[in-house]
């Protein structure tokens, strides 16, 4: 008696889902989705040509310093880098010394705890220490920046579709709405806070540009900082805040494919001596 009322119960599920398909795909023949201002004016990133990009890709510590100068006097008063910390700056090819320098004199000090009375406080940065939050809570921050959320940028090259590139993109591409878009889509004009970004997945984007002409940045390597170079730079020093490990991993898989090459070819050396057939 089970096993029939089982079986039916299955085919009273496969005909539910079978009439949920069929309902469905008449609905779109019908009906099908409106067009939006998204779907029709996204743009995808543009490549930014970053030396860590491509199978053998290598980061270029220069330009990765390059790219924390940027961080450091232009995105950090908003972003932080929870899960950097400053001795990993070392990776970049600054000294011990530089480091402790850089702690120290970070605007930003880490919450600590008074001693004496236990009372919240702050101490000057440590090179162990990660890098602090510009604000000390969400509240904060979004009564900072008109209710939106500055996000933290140590993952934010792993957290987007084709990350660099979007982040140099989104950095390059404030621009005027098409008279396009605003013709077919009024509502799409950015409200008052927002900004117009084709790179941005909405549209618009609450944070205004931040990198806005050249000189910006003074780079102390002699590099013409244009807006275009700055926002390359910030996206690749932002790449490697993502994956510190990327040169080694992608000399790990180099090894292993060798390694997997030249196993096969032995495998089928091994195989034609043993199982090669018998002269006649």
């Amino acid at each position: 008696m089970v096993r029939p009322i089982g079986i039916l119960a299955g085919l009273g599920f496969v005909a539910v889902l079978l009439w949920s398909l069929v309902w469905g795909a008449v609905a779109f023949i019908q009906e099908p989705p409106q067009p939006t201002a998204e779907h029709e004016f996204h743009k995808h990133p543009r490549d930014a040509g970053l030396s860590s990009a491509g199978l053998l890709g290598k980061y270029d510590r220069q330009q990765l310093q390059r790219g924390f100068q940027v961080y450091k006097e232009v995105c950090a008063a908003c972003h932080g880098l929870k899960y950097v910390a400053f001795r990993d700056l070392q990776d970049l090819g600054y000294s011990e010394a530089e480091v402790k320098a850089i702690a120290d004199q970070w605007a930003i000090e880490t919450p600590s705890v008074n001693p004496e009375t236990g009372e919240a406080a702050t101490r000057k940065n440590l090179p162990a220490d990660n890098f602090p939050s510009p604000y000390p809570n969400e509240v904060a921050a979004r009564a900072a920046n008109n209710n939106a959320l500055p996000p933290d940028l140590s993952l934010i090259a792993k957290a987007r579709h084709d990350g660099s590139n979007y982040v140099y993109s989104l950095l390059t591409g404030y621009r005027d709405p098409s008279p396009e878009l605003l013709r077919e889509f009024p509502d799409s004009k950015p409200g008052q806070g927002l900004y117009h970004n084709p790179y941005f997945a909405n549209l618009n984007i609450a944070m205004p540009p931040p990198i806005v002409s050249e000189g910006q940045v003074t780079y102390t390597d002699g590099t013409r900082p244009t807006v275009d170079q700055m926002s390359k730079d910030v996206a690749a020093f932002l790449t490697w805040t993502a994956e510190p490990k990327l040169e080694q991993r992608k000399s790990a898989g180099l090894a292993s494919l060798v390694f997997i090459l030249v196993f096969c070819f032995l495998a089928w050396g091994a195989y034609k001596n043993v199982w090669r057939g018998e002269p006649h």
